[in-house]
């Protein structure tokens, strides 16, 4: 396991912003949780108010479970370039799944994914990552009280 530091989450958030500003996305898609903060970030560093988010449940800490829940999800008729966000594609299942999902909702628009993290053996390879990993990953805001 390794911890991965605010430090770090900064200067990923950073070398992503600039990666994905020439796209112009108009629609900023966050998966919670893991991509709520990334998404924060990033829409403040984009200087975008279009910022979304929906939920998911395809683990229970550690453990995947054998179905991916999606609900809470927005309207986005208006949008013609969204980028989903998230904190990792580990296994890849939930982000294919909401991708596939949005590209039959959303058809007239274009669904690109970013990620903070990506393993090789994901099933879908994000458009956009800041670095590869084969490590599980303890992030900042991994906690509970």
């Amino acid at each position: 396991m390794r911890y991965y530091s605010f430090e770090e989450f900064f200067e990923d958030v950073k070398t992503i912003a600039l990666e994905v500003k020439p796209y112009k996305f108009d629609t900023y898609l966050a998966i919670a949780r893991g991509g709520m903060t990334f998404g924060h970030f990033l829409a403040h560093a984009l200087d975008t108010r279009e910022l979304y988010a929906l939920n998911s449940i395809h683990y229970e800490g550690s453990k995947k479970l054998d179905y991916i829940k999606i609900f809470n999800i927005p309207d986005l008729s208006h949008a013609k370039n969204i980028l989903v966000l998230d904190d990792i594609a580990d296994s890849g299942e939930t982000l294919l799944e909401i991708k596939k999902r949005l590209e039959k909702t959303y058809p007239n628009a274009k669904v690109k994914t970013a990620t903070l993290l990506y393993k090789e053996t994901s099933v879908i390879k994000p458009d956009f990552f800041a670095k590869k990993t084969t490590e599980w990953i303890e992030f900042l805001w991994d906690f509970t009280v």
